[in-house]
């Protein structure tokens, strides 16, 4: 009787987390980010920092509400996000994160009303565009000093919680060495920081063009990037001496790739190139704003996509090409579009310029 033996070397894997997943990630990341960088003039109220912070709390609005769609939309089945709270898992990341982020988005909503209340009560009483919905919102206007400090200090322990499932979520997959060290939870904050900052200085361009803003932002920009390459060459240190077995393992796995090592080379070159720039040319807001936001996004799509094109078993690496439809390019842009569409929402009811205003000259940025 004769038999067939066949013998199978490796199976192909789809990506089990879509491009939909660096968006929240992303977009996550911009919002605690940004609602950082609200406190100094918000909370502290230092000065200088008055329309740096106004700003920030408007990007940290927009990413933190657009972020939680394409976190549904990642779910392939968005209506089955219930089960998170139906069926809590207290060993797993990713269903504490279900409850870490109501906090975040509550504290945060509370705490944008409360610090916009007196500005919305402006507006509303100046008139123009939406100034009855502006009187609505505003309910006396009052500014309640107090309140909005609690408030504060919930989306805080909202965002630190965030900031840490986002990053332990991959960083205990033993069984992909690329995501399992613990510097990616803080690579992911440096970068998310960086990102918002970036953000910000974009915003900072649409409104009053300030010149002191944009160079105190620069400054702020260029540590990130400074501690974001010491991170990095901690890693490369890792895992070319051994000390760490796991990063040793992940440098074996992505170094002998060229796709991998053209996405370090241009890793390394837009950061070095943030990094010099913010530090010689801080007036080059709106260049190194977009680098910024480059950057973060594109070490997320490196880590997700990326990471999944390395086999867990098996030689080779995996193929994926970005589809065009809703659960690729098509939602991206869908995400992008929210963004905006949420940008020019906030800022009708609330002017860009008048929240950027600090009483300093304006100036090209």
């Amino acid at each position: 009787m004769n038999a067939n033996v066949v013998e199978t070397i490796n199976v192909a894997r789809e990506v089990a987390w879509l491009p939909w997943a660096v968006q929240y990630f992303f977009l996550i990341g911009l919002s605690y980010g940004a609602y950082l960088l609200s406190l100094p003039g918000v909370v502290f109220r230092r000065p200088g920092w008055e329309g740096i912070s106004r700003l920030a709390l408007v990007g940290a609005l927009v990413c933190g509400i657009a972020a939680p769609v394409a976190l549904l939309a990642d779910l392939h089945q968005p209506g089955r996000f219930w089960h998170f709270y139906a069926y809590f898992t207290p060993t797993s990341w990713m269903s504490w994160g279900a409850f870490f982020i109501p906090v975040y988005l509550g504290g945060l909503v509370l705490y944008a009303w409360l610090a916009f209340r007196p500005e919305l009560a402006r507006h509303g009483a100046a008139g123009g565009k939406l100034a009855g919905v502006a009187r609505m919102l505003a309910y006396g206007g009052h500014d309640s000093r107090g309140a909005l400090r609690v408030a504060a200090l919930v989306a805080f322990v909202g965002a630190a919680l965030v900031a840490l499932y986002t990053g332990a979520e991959l960083a205990v997959v033993k069984a992909r060495p690329l995501w399992n060290t613990p510097l990616l939870p803080l690579q992911f904050f440096v970068t998310a920081f960086a990102g918002a900052v970036g953000l910000v200085l974009v915003f900072n361009r649409l409104s009053v063009r300030d010149a002191v803003a944009t160079r105190r932002l620069a400054d702020v920009l260029a540590i990130t990037q400074l501690i974001a390459l010491v991170l990095g060459a901690v890693w490369l240190v890792l895992g070319l001496t051994g000390v760490s077995p796991t990063h040793a393992r992940a440098l074996a796995e992505v170094g002998p790739s060229a796709n991998w090592q053209l996405a370090a080379v241009w890793a390394v070159s837009a950061t070095v190139a943030t990094l010099l720039l913010a530090w010689k040319w801080p007036g080059s807001g709106l260049l190194i704003g977009l680098l910024a936001l480059h950057s973060a996004w594109m070490m997320r799509w490196s880590i997700f996509i990326g990471g999944q094109e390395v086999p867990k078993t098996g030689a080779g690496y995996y193929s994926y090409s970005l589809p065009l439809g809703p659960e690729g390019l098509l939602g991206i842009i869908g995400t992008a579009g929210l963004c905006i569409f949420l940008y020019v929402l906030i800022t009708t009811v609330l002017p860009l310029d008048r929240l950027a205003s600090t009483g300093t000259p304006k100036a090209g940025a």
